[in-house]
């Protein structure tokens, strides 16, 4: 698929910060998804001691969630590790991974912030713009707001806020269990992330596209499936 180059990733953190403030503007957090044929996840794994990581991009058809393609990309991370930068070091493998698809999602859910940064443009809205595509940001932990905690069923949310403003949606996808942090990537409201969100999760905390990311990344999808293949001749 087509990857928009807006910027140079070899950049200082200053100028990375300028980047940032530069492109905050042009993330929509308007937009809907309609029956989507096929959802992406997208996650990465770092190796700190070797400097490098494997970025994994997992297309699934939907609403089957059957595995439609996988494509892994490994490589340095020269970038620094920066809080609130972490996208200029992992984008560009990311990225580079989501160039390998021979289909195009609708939709793509980043194990990320999205909206939910200071700036306010977090990795899941900056590889909205680069990809043009509908994204959502579906984080494990918070990066900044506040919020109260959100009640013990499934589906229940509460809002993320900073500084008075709506950033997010801290969401309980399984009863009894941690919640997640949700917020726009780009093109979609913050009610239409949240409802894609529940709709991917399969019985686990987290979306079926960015687990299946998750494994692809630390490099045990493909053990999974083979596994599975085995068990059922």
């Amino acid at each position: 698929m087509d990857i928009r180059s807006l910027h140079e990733w070899q950049v200082t953190t200053a100028r990375a910060r300028e980047i940032q403030l530069e492109l905050a503007p042009r993330v929509s957090q308007e937009g809907a998804v309609k029956s989507p044929r096929f959802i992406a996840g997208m996650d990465i794994s770092v190796n700190r001691f070797a400097k490098t990581g494997t970025a994994a991009a997992v297309v699934l058809g939907y609403p089957d969630f059957e595995i439609v393609e996988v494509a892994t990309v490994t490589g340095r991370l020269d970038f620094p590790y920066v809080p609130g930068l972490l996208t200029f070091r992992e984008a560009p493998l990311v990225l580079a991974a989501c160039a390998k698809f021979k289909v195009t999602p609708d939709l793509f859910i980043i194990d990320g912030q999205g909206f939910a940064h200071p700036r306010r443009i977090g990795l899941a809205s900056h590889l909205g713009l680069c990809l043009d595509a509908p994204t959502i940001g579906c984080a494990k932990s918070r990066l900044c707001g506040e919020y109260d905690e959100p009640f013990v069923e499934r589906g229940s949310f509460s809002e993320l806020k900073d500084i008075g403003e709506v950033i997010g949606a801290v969401l309980r996808t399984r009863s009894g269990v941690k919640p997640i942090f949700v917020s726009v990537g780009h093109k979609i409201s913050l009610a239409e992330a949240v409802r894609w969100t529940l709709a991917c999760c399969r019985g686990y905390r987290v979306p079926e596209p960015t687990r299946l990311a998750h494994q692809a990344a630390g490099g045990f999808l493909k053990i999974i499936r083979d596994a599975a293949l085995a068990a059922s001749v």
